[in-house]
């Protein structure tokens, strides 16, 4: 049983590198729509293999919609744009320190699965202290457009989360629907939207393509639904709102972002949080 929690503690800091990569990249000759094209892309040439063998009639187009975009170009389009305003550190808290709540709310409205008291009060813990993360800056009138922006991206990835479990795919489902959809649906998108691609150096469009199309749109999909399909969606999301932590300390060594005594303060409340809900008493419902 240990192997989805490891799965989960992989996507933790995949997730948090992917942050710190996006917000590098996002400062350099490539636009927001470059590196979700280079994502997208990439990963559909990886998994060519599973493509060519994948049984497209098991599901029906809504769900492969609703899985494929929630984790798709509306969520890096969003988060992309975001972080050109807020940093690193902010983007891994408005996101992943959201995903426990939200995912908490999206599993009793559709399964009407319950947590009990303890672990309530340990995902409490945890939201309150990615808000301490934020150190107050991320909440500030004058970066409310990128606070939007990163809400709606944290809505969209908790409904990729909860579809994989409410439609019962696995991973192989996973990184096959998410680049094809993607592929698809954003290509001619692409030439609506400013390309910096003439700007930018190989270096750069090399990394943003191995990391975002492989590291991320690959091996964490695969994580994450491997993850939720034997611990459930709740608890994945929990260790998803560890991403900020380790994004905070990414950001400090990688882009000079410092840290203030409250985001060490936020480090040390997501600590005991998770540590809180692990030992709590089991779920009232199996599978959340």
């Amino acid at each position: 049983m240990y192997k989805p929690y490891c799965a989960a503690m992989a996507v933790v800091f995949i997730w948090s590198g992917w942050i710190t990569i996006s917000r590098f990249g996002v400062h350099t000759a490539l636009q927001p729509a470059d590196i979700t094209l280079l994502r997208y892309w990439t990963a559909l040439l990886v998994t060519i293999p599973f493509i060519l063998r994948y049984s497209w009639q098991k599901s029906r187009l809504w769900q492969y919609l609703v899985v494929g975009l929630g984790v798709g170009f509306p969520y890096t389009m969003l988060s992309f744009y975001a972080l050109r305003h807020l940093q690193a550190a902010h983007a891994g808290v408005l996101v992943n320190g959201l995903l426990p709540v939200l995912g908490t709310f999206a599993v009793w409205l559709l399964f009407r699965q319950r947590i009990t008291a303890p672990r309530y009060a340990a995902i409490g813990v945890i939201f309150l202290s990615n808000i301490c993360m934020t150190n107050g800056t991320a909440l500030s009138l004058h970066q409310a457009g990128g606070l939007l922006l990163l809400l709606a991206a944290a809505v969209c990835y908790t409904c990729h989360m909860v579809a994989i479990r409410f439609y019962k795919m696995t991973w192989r489902d996973v990184i096959v629907i998410v680049p094809v959809v993607n592929v698809i649906l954003f290509t001619p998108l692409w030439f609506v939207f400013r390309s910096g691609f003439v700007e930018s150096t190989y270096h750069d469009m090399a990394v943003q393509a191995l990391y975002q199309g492989v590291v991320v749109n690959v091996l964490a999909l695969f994580c994450v639904a491997y993850a939720i399909e034997h611990i459930g969606t709740v608890t994945v999301s929990l260790f998803m709102s560890f991403v900020p932590v380790v994004t905070a300390l990414l950001a400090w060594i990688m882009l000079g972002e410092t840290l203030s005594p409250l985001e060490m303060i936020g480090i040390a409340g997501c600590s005991i949080g998770l540590t809180w809900y692990a030992l709590s008493p089991a779920q009232v419902t199996s599978g959340t």
